[in-house]
């Protein structure tokens, strides 16, 4: 395979994550002879990959800059194949209100939800009900995430995410069990849902610490639920992606109420750069599909390609 960089840290929040994901990302391309190397553009300019002759890139990145469509933007002007979803694509997911917005005009479920300054505390409340559900809209990660139970806490939590970004969603509170399907897209375009996997975080808080750093939450894959619900949540997953027109692979969030009767699942989020480091869920639900880590590597990265037919750089062919 051409030679690859493997593009982690960034500038985002999310950075120290990502250079775990990269090297991950890294030592499994190098254990199977890829001319890989790691590359950080909180480091280096990304006009360095056509000094360094790189023909793809994996991209492990999270969050701003890497995961919102700015790096991919930047690829297609340099005419470098990369993998996961493109600039359009990319932006869409990164903003969980403009992906709630498409998603509801596709029929997803997904919980009732305003920007927050669209309205005063007061109507947010009446709007939503208690308890809410406090977060940055272009954030991962669960940074800048509060959960609220009375009216004088919203606007400190709205001060909080806006620490990480200008725009707040302010969402219902979706109380029940944690879940996550992690898709790959195969040749011919097919997108396959990998088994679905239930979080179970100490006191339900799956936060930064819980997701990347602690040995307390547990991990059911599969999940313990009936076939028939495991189907749902497989099948939406799929039409969330599709619906914002994703590629490559991606991870969905999930919420389900096991004590409200006919509860549907609830989509909270969809990312396009999932984590790849030793606590990640797609490692997981490949390796119980029988995937290993090396080989999910590789499938992402065959998968890589220019998704505009951007113009070569000066002394470059185009790569589709």
């Amino acid at each position: 395979m051409s030679r690859v960089a493997v593009l982690m840290g960034g500038h985002s929040a999310e950075r120290e994550i990502s250079l775990r994901s990269g090297a991950g990302v890294l030592q499994a391309l190098q254990a199977r002879g890829v001319d890989a190397f790691g590359f950080d553009p909180a480091e280096r300019p990304l006009q360095d990959l056509l000094k360094e002759g790189v023909e793809r890139v994996f991209i492990a990145l999270h969050g701003r800059y890497g995961e919102d469509g700015c790096v991919q933007g930047a690829l297609e002007l340099l005419g470098i194949a990369y993998t996961g979803s493109g600039v359009m694509a990319s932006a869409l997911a990164m903003d969980k209100l403009i992906t709630k917005r498409i998603w509801m005009t596709h029929g997803i479920p997904t919980p009732a939800f305003a920007k927050a300054n669209d309205a005063s505390p007061a109507e947010l409340v009446k709007a939503l009900g208690l308890p809410l559900a406090v977060k940055p809209s272009r954030e991962g990660s669960s940074l800048g995430f509060t959960k609220i139970e009375s009216e004088n806490q919203l606007a400190e939590a709205i001060a909080k995410a806006r620490h990480f970004d200008d725009a707040v969603v302010v969402e219902a509170f979706v109380s029940g069990r944690e879940f996550t399907v992690s898709l790959l897209q195969e040749a011919g375009g097919t997108v396959r849902a990998l088994d679905v996997i239930e979080i179970v975080a100490p006191e339900g808080a799956y936060d930064y610490q819980n997701k990347y750093f602690g040995n307390a939450t547990r991990y059911e894959c599969p999940a313990a639920i009936p076939s028939e619900l495991a189907d749902l949540m497989k099948a939406l997953s799929c039409k969330a992606f599709e619906a914002l027109d994703c590629e490559g692979w991606a991870r969905v969030d999930i919420l389900w109420d096991d004590h409200a009767p006919n509860a549907q699942p609830q989509l909270l989020e969809l990312n396009t750069s999932p984590g790849m480091t030793d606590h990640s869920l797609v490692p997981m639900a490949a390796r119980e599909s029988g995937l290993g880590y090396e080989d999910l590597v590789l499938a992402i990265l065959k998968s890589a390609r220019l998704k505009q037919c951007a113009l070569p750089a000066p002394g470059r062919q185009a790569q589709t």
